[in-house]
């Protein structure tokens, strides 16, 4: 018979696990974006779903030396870069490699997808890129058209965007667990529509969501990539081009999204609910 002490262990043992939350970090530190309001968003946004425990890890500002800034990516479920500014050192580049090809979980936020031009692996990573010096040597264009992808190799300026205004996002595919109930059409508060991204041709893309880019605002008249994930060894991926400023981390649409491709990298499913505030085609929805 076995001992009652061994029974309620056993019985304890499954709800510790469960409640433990997942580690979660944050890269901020340089960017041409206002991280050091941003971040904090970010941060409460992940430990709101109950499910991570985050910290942050500041680069030095630009211009300082970078040799010494080798985050410990081990053991976090999660990555999310709001980092756009110099290059890491090599060390730093290749543990973040080793991270995802294990197994890693990494979110791709808003300008992370400018910096490291020149870092062939994070291209892959991140599948498309903009600005940071990238030109038509980056690999082709990502536009959606008539009910599917086409990559397009033409020269032209690689990242750009028209003025910032409220949009309207359409998703691609409904049954990602990211994406899965989820309105076919929902609009985002103002905010930065990227356009004309570049990436390399073999890059494993799945593409969740796009948005129209109007000329009317400066736009490329094409349906741009807005939401994606990303396969990188045994490492998944998920990338979001939205979320300029506080305004438009405010949305739900951003909001939910965010927090349910952050579970998915780090677990490989979703177990969040789609809010009851979700925006709709016509309406948007916000939170403070």
């Amino acid at each position: 018979m076995r001992s009652p002490w061994l029974l309620l262990l056993l019985l304890l043992a499954p709800v510790q696990a469960a409640e433990r939350p997942l580690k979660a970090l944050i890269i901020d530190g340089q960017n041409n974006h206002k991280w050091q309001e941003t971040t904090p968003v970010l941060k409460k946004l992940l430990e709101e779903t109950g499910l991570f425990a985050v910290d942050v890890a500041t680069s030095p500002p630009k211009g300082s030396e970078l040799s010494g800034f080798l985050p410990k990516f081990a053991g976090y479920a999660v990555v999310v870069s709001n980092y756009n500014g110099e290059s890491w050192s090599p060390a730093a580049r290749e543990a973040f490699e080793k991270y995802l090809r294990a197994g890693g979980g990494f979110v791709v936020y808003h300008a992370a997808n400018n910096p490291f031009a020149d870092w062939k692996e994070y291209n892959e990573m991140i599948g498309l890129g903009g600005w940071g010096d990238r030109t038509e040597a980056a690999g082709p264009y990502l536009r959606f058209r008539d009910g599917k992808m086409v990559r397009e190799a033409k020269p032209g300026p690689s990242g750009h965007h028209g003025k910032r205004h409220p949009f309207q996002v359409t998703i691609r595919n409904p049954k990602h667990p990211i994406t899965a109930g989820l309105p076919a059409l929902w609009m985002h508060s103002q905010d930065e529509l990227y356009d004309s991204l570049r990436g390399p041709t073999d890059a494993k893309i799945n593409l969740l969501a796009t948005a129209y880019s109007d000329p009317a605002t400066g736009g490329t008249g094409e349906h741009e990539p807005m939401l994606m994930t990303l396969a990188y060894g045994q490492g998944r991926v998920f990338h979001t081009t939205l979320g300029h400023d506080l305004e438009s981390l405010s949305c739900v649409g951003f909001i939910a999204t965010f927090q349910r491709g952050s579970e998915w990298v780090a677990t490989g499913k979703v177990t969040q609910k789609v809010p009851p505030d979700f925006p709709t085609a016509g309406r948007l929805s916000m939170r403070k």
